[in-house]
């Protein structure tokens, strides 16, 4: 069996010479698998901790019920928290020794009278500098992030967006003429549309803002909040990246077969056709 050139090169590093992640004072910790922590490894990276950031937004009582159209107290809130968030968790990177967070995994929720936002990674750094500035915070995967920088990209932030809009209410006519018919409901289908428009744009100044060339891995969160059937949401998340290299790098595919998939054993006499059928 040939041994793929990138796992040599991992287990060399985690060799006896290799300097332990955490700088010698504790074992790192990751939310990283073991094949992404390899192959962090073999591109000359290590995990080092586990990082969080959150921030909790008010958002003024009454803003749900007594408006239509976008509700900007919301999508205030909602760019406050996760400039906040990520702040504590670049604070908290660097506290531990490390110079970019990935896989970073964002969790929004949204309630009548606050937003929060939380924000969870693993924090890396070159092998064997344990010293260095913040660079990136990206909710990119190990994978992901070693593709990226070997084609000659890096990832600069976390980039967002969101927009809540509430949907005009029907006439009583309008209500009455829907309810014996499939018809599409306008109110509800324009509310999603701008406040897709709003979170799209919002994306791409985040990005501007950054300096990024462009945005990968977006997410998207879209549709009715659970207490509102009116109120539609739209929150888009990605990782702005810029082109570091003098130009872009093509790379080469390589062919990866897996050894570890289940082996299913059959008798071959059951691929005969059975009598009668």
């Amino acid at each position: 069996m040939t041994t793929h050139p990138d796992l040599v090169q991992a287990l060399t590093a985690l060799g006896p010479g290799a300097p332990p992640a955490g700088g010698g004072h504790r074992p790192a910790t990751s939310a990283l698998s073991i094949d992404e922590t390899l192959l962090l490894h073999s591109a000359g990276w290590e995990p080092v901790d586990l990082v969080f950031g959150v921030s909790w937004w008010s958002i003024p009582w009454g803003v749900w019920q007594w408006q239509t159209g976008e509700v900007s107290e919301a999508s205030t809130a909602f760019a406050g928290a996760m400039s906040q968030a990520a702040q504590v968790i670049r604070d908290e990177c660097a506290k531990a020794g490390g110079v970019g967070v990935l896989g970073v995994e964002v969790d929004v929720k949204v309630s009548g009278h606050h937003m929060a936002v939380s924000l969870t990674g693993t924090a890396v750094r070159r092998v064997g500098h344990a010293d260095g500035h913040f660079e990136f915070l990206s909710d990119l995967s190990a994978r992901d992030f070693i593709l990226l920088s070997r084609a000659g990209w890096r990832p600069l932030g976390v980039v967002a967006g969101a927009s809540f809009v509430i949907a005009p209410r029907r006439s009583a006519r309008e209500w009455a003429a829907q309810q014996a018919q499939n018809l599409e409901l306008p109110n509800l289908t324009q509310a999603l549309y701008l406040a897709r428009e709003r979170a799209m744009e919002r994306l791409q100044e985040s990005s501007l803002t950054l300096g990024a060339d462009g945005v990968v891995a977006v997410k998207l969160r879209e549709g009715p909040i659970g207490y509102g059937n009116r109120v539609m949401q739209f929150v888009t998340i990605g990782t702005g990246v810029r082109l570091v290299a003098d130009e872009h790098r093509n790379i080469a595919p390589e062919m990866v077969v897996s050894v570890d998939d289940v082996v299913r054993q059959f008798e071959a006499s059951t691929l005969r056709k059975t009598p009668g059928r």
